[in-house]
């Protein structure tokens, strides 16, 4: 192990960046980024609200390095759908239920929604989450484009335009569930995927 001047070991971090950063995912899901707090995501995470402040230097700092690491992080489940599906429509369904399991209930999207809130209203957010609109943006333009190349589509559809659309049907369908409270938002969702594909062939 490498030694620092003085001849001091340094200590392993136990817990790493990405495992806090998955936990403060998980806890403003609990609670939305408002009301968060350090102590929370230490509890989530197993480290002390200390820790936090010296890895990320305060709350703001935590939910900027999550919101960055969300956008760098947003073409990985269409990546790994993409590797364990037998077609581009299976992997784009699959990631959509995914997103869709993540929202166990209404208060856990509305504490997501949270973060949109900062998104819209703080420049150094909305950087982020600019980065993170693209890059899955272009995550559906290939595969669409790879399901057309595969006959899953017509020849003739504007991939473009598709992506744009899949994009606000899932994001409305899974608002729209969250105001009811009605069904699952999976069977949901797929439902209205099935409607918005079966209008483009």
């Amino acid at each position: 192990m490498r030694r620092v001047e003085g001849g001091a070991v340094p200590r392993p971090r136990s817990t790493s960046d990405v495992d806090i950063l998955a936990a403060a995912g998980r806890a403003i899901g609990m609670h939305g980024p408002g009301k968060l707090t350090l102590a929370q995501v230490g509890a989530e995470a197993g480290v002390s609200p200390a820790t936090l402040v010296q890895r990320f230097g305060s709350k703001r700092g935590l939910l900027l390095a999550f919101a960055a690491d969300a956008a760098a992080g947003a073409g990985e489940p269409y990546r790994r759908a993409r590797a364990e599906c037998e077609s581009p429509l299976a992997a784009l369904y699959a990631v959509a239920e995914g997103v869709a399991r993540m929202m166990a209930t209404p208060d856990v999207l509305a504490n997501h929604l949270g973060m949109l809130q900062l998104d819209l209203s703080d420049p150094e957010f909305r950087v982020h989450a600019v980065a993170h609109t693209r890059a899955v943006d272009a995550e559906l333009r290939e595969l669409l484009a790879e399901a057309v190349a595969q006959e899953e589509l017509p020849a003739d559809v504007d991939v473009a335009q598709l992506a744009r659309a899949v994009k606000i049907t899932t994001d409305g369908s899974l608002l729209r569930w969250a105001l009811t409270g009605d069904g699952d938002p999976a069977e949901l969702l797929r439902s209205d995927l099935d409607h918005l594909f079966r209008r483009v062939e």
